[in-house]
Order: structure tokens, then sequence, then C-alpha cells
């Protein structure tokens, strides 16, 4: 592996760069070494619905020209992804199938503030998005570390890496349409109620989340 790699995994890697406040439980890559036909059909729809947001957002703001100059590029990235887990997916013989609820991301929905000033509301889906997109790259980084098999091994150690900037896109997005004193403290109560949602969920290894 090349000497700026393995810079860029070791960064990575630091829980100060995600941020996240709540490990995933160490049951969950076992879980879902066993069952990745749904794990992999899981992410499939989360990529899609990755591009989507991006998508929503530029919709719902096209004035915010740093926001669509950001964003259009993740859009096209997030949607290669799809056709990137679709690819492994026929590999193995399996089909997309049905898209199945997401009770994570649903849950994040109730921590989402509603109402404010129009920028208000950008920021707080620009948070949530950043947030997804830490605790994917987080996921990641446990099959990569933990599955069997190589060719996944390789998958999600690149999709890891590509993770990690769409995250910090969203954060440093948000600074641009609030104070980042605002933005940081509102990041930190997302990820703190983040932490307390994951010890309410089932630890489940057909989900992605």
């Amino acid at each position: 592996m090349h000497e700026s790699h393995l810079l860029k995994l070791k960064y990575i890697m630091d829980k100060h760069v995600l941020g996240l406040e709540l490990p995933t439980d160490p049951r969950w890559v076992n879980i879902a070494e066993k069952r990745i036909e749904d794990i992999l059909v899981d992410h499939a729809y989360c990529e899609q619905k990755a591009a989507t947001s991006c998508i929503s957002l530029i919709v719902k703001f096209p004035d915010k020209e740093k926001l669509v100059d950001m964003l259009t590029p993740v859009v096209a990235e997030e949607w290669s992804h799809f056709e990137r887990v679709l690819e492994q997916l026929k590999k193995r013989g399996y089909t997309l199938g049905k898209q199945r609820k997401d009770e994570y991301v649903a849950r994040l929905g109730q921590i989402e503030k509603k109402g404010g000033s129009r920028e208000e509301q950008l920021v707080e889906k620009l948070l949530i998005n950043a947030l997804i997109e830490a605790r994917s790259c987080e996921r990641f980084r446990l099959l990569w570390k933990h599955i069997a098999d190589e060719e996944l091994q390789k998958f999600y150690y690149e999709l890891m890496v590509s993770e990690a900037g769409h995250y910090k896109n969203f954060l440093l997005l948000a600074k641009e349409y609030l104070p980042e004193d605002r933005v940081m403290e509102r990041w930190k109560e997302i990820l703190a109620a983040e932490a307390e949602l994951l010890k309410t969920l089932e630890v489940r290894g057909d989900r992605m989340h």
C-alpha cells in the first residue's frame, strides 16, 4: 500500500475525524458477514438514497451556488457506488430485491429540527447527511477489516475513503450558511442524540445502518 494511502487511512481511522460518539456494536460485522446478500442489497439502496438526497438538496436550494457545485459531483459518485454494489450482487448470483425499511434513517429524521429560517433548515439537512456518511464510513471500515471475502475487503476500503470525504463536505457546507460555532454546537447535539439512538436499535446483520 502506498505511503499516501497509509496516511489517509490513519487519518480516517482516527475517531476524532469521524466524530462519532458511540462505536458500532462489534457483533454487527460478524452477523453481517453471514448475511452478505442482505447487506449488499441494503447497501445498494443506501447509495441510491444518498444520491437522491443530494439531488433533493440541489433542487430545494438551487440558489446556493457552493452547495450546487459541491454536491453535483457527489451525486455522480454515489450513483457510481450504487452501480458497483449491483456489480458485487451479480457476481455472487444475487438480485437487488426489494427495499427494506431503514429504521436508523427514519429515527434520524426525528432528531432533525423542523422550522426556523431557510438556512437553519438547510444546515439541519446537511448535518444529518454528514452523520449518515460518517456512520457509513465506520461500517465500511469494519467490513474491510473483518470479513473474509478479499474482493469485498478491497471494495469496502475504497468506499470507506470516499465516504470520509463526503462527510467532510457536508460539514464544510453547513459552515457556509450559519456561523461555525452554531454549526458545531448543533453537530455535537446531533452526535449525542445518534449515540443514544444506537443504544435502542437492535443489532441486525441485514442492514448497513
